[in-house]
């Protein structure tokens, strides 16, 4: 973690009867705030989060991780949409309350990505500005698909896509066409020899630093040179 960066636990309100944690992670110069979910198999303190975290503390980007409700209750089934999509317009809320002067892109790692566009999709998140997923899965291990992508479509902020080669949650032969299909609103990066969660074979040469540093890299770049503000706004 970025030794100018602040962690502090916070509570969520999800429905008014269901209540999860959060992680708010602020860099003292932070000008933009990425809210940030967890991916099915494993919650907002997972090593990969809580370096990505730090990684982009260094740059200036301030996250608001959060647990959904069934990682809370220490279930394994994920939520079902519905219920998942209600924490992460929970998530958003909070963090306009939290640090309103800062610019907010939403997403996270797998599940958390594909949660995220699913809310965006149905109702666009009031404030966010940008999509920002890490390894959105388009289809289940071995079944190389694109309906898990349809919604897509109907989202009209920008969406930056980051995936690995060896990703067996999305095909890049699959993907690709998605991003060709959306008007421009798509930006896919992609990382070479990665797999779902980012790792890399040792005989890439690359090490686990490398590719979070890559991921941080393009996050940061992709905001300045702004890709992270909606068309009628620039």
């Amino acid at each position: 973690m970025s030794e100018s960066a602040v962690s502090s636990p916070v509570s969520i309100d999800v429905d008014g009867e269901t209540t999860v944690s959060g992680l708010l992670t602020l860099p003292h110069e932070a000008d933009w705030l990425y809210v940030l979910a967890h991916g099915a198999g494993a919650g907002m303190h997972h090593p990969f989060l809580d370096r990505l975290a730090g990684i982009l503390a260094a740059r200036r980007i301030g996250t608001l991780r959060y647990q959904f409700p069934f990682m809370e209750a220490g279930r394994r089934r994920p939520d079902p949409p519905g219920r998942a999509v209600a924490a992460v317009r929970a998530a958003v809320r909070a963090a306009s309350r939290l640090v309103p002067g800062l610019a907010v892109v939403a997403g996270g790692k797998s599940f958390g990505a594909r949660m995220t566009s699913t809310a965006q999709a149905e109702e666009p998140l009031p404030g966010v500005r940008a999509l920002v997923c890490v390894g959105f899965p388009l289809h289940p291990p071995g079944r190389p698909g694109r309906e898990r992508a349809t919604h897509l479509s109907r989202i009209r902020v920008p969406m930056l896509l980051l995936q690995g080669t060896r990703d067996r949650l999305a095909d890049l032969a699959e993907l690709r066409p998605v991003v060709q299909d959306s008007g421009g609103r798509v930006t896919l990066h992609v990382v070479e020899g990665g797999d779902h969660g980012f790792g890399v074979l040792k005989r890439s040469g690359r090490t686990a630093a490398d590719v979070l540093d890559e991921l941080g890299d393009t996050i940061r770049t992709w905001i300045d040179e702004g890709q992270a503000v909606p068309p009628r706004t620039r």
